[in-house]
């Protein structure tokens, strides 16, 4: 037993100071750490969820309707696959023809007695 405290006094050495410093340093660094883990988690599917909306709102801005024939495309044509009508001009039409009216809200005050 002699021969293997001497040969292994490092050992029990570093043995000892793990036993002493791990309940009280320990918990404390597990906790931290698991909480680290857990936010960084959190945040890569915050992030995720944002690219995922922008991404969306991305490809929902591409979208055009035709008015002539309300068939749908990604706006990757100028022309309606469907009916051939122009896409663009009835794009820079149709915001051209809105009037301010029709897109404010008209409001009247009344005197309540």
């Amino acid at each position: 037993m002699n021969y293997f405290l001497k040969a292994n006094k490092n050992l029990l050495t570093y043995s000892l100071i793990i036993l002493i410093f791990i309940p009280i340093f320990g918990f404390n660094f597990l906790i931290s750490f698991v909480g680290n883990i857990l936010l960084i988690l959190f945040l890569i599917t915050l992030l995720l969820l944002v690219l995922v909306f922008m991404g969306f709102n991305s490809y929902k801005s591409k979208i055009n309707t035709c008015s002539n024939c309300g068939a749908i495309s990604l706006g990757l044509s100028e022309t309606c696959m469907n009916c051939g009508a122009d896409l663009e001009n009835i794009k820079k039409k149709n915001e051209l023809d809105k009037k301010p009216s029709e897109s404010t809200i008209d409001v009247k005050a009344e005197e309540i007695k």
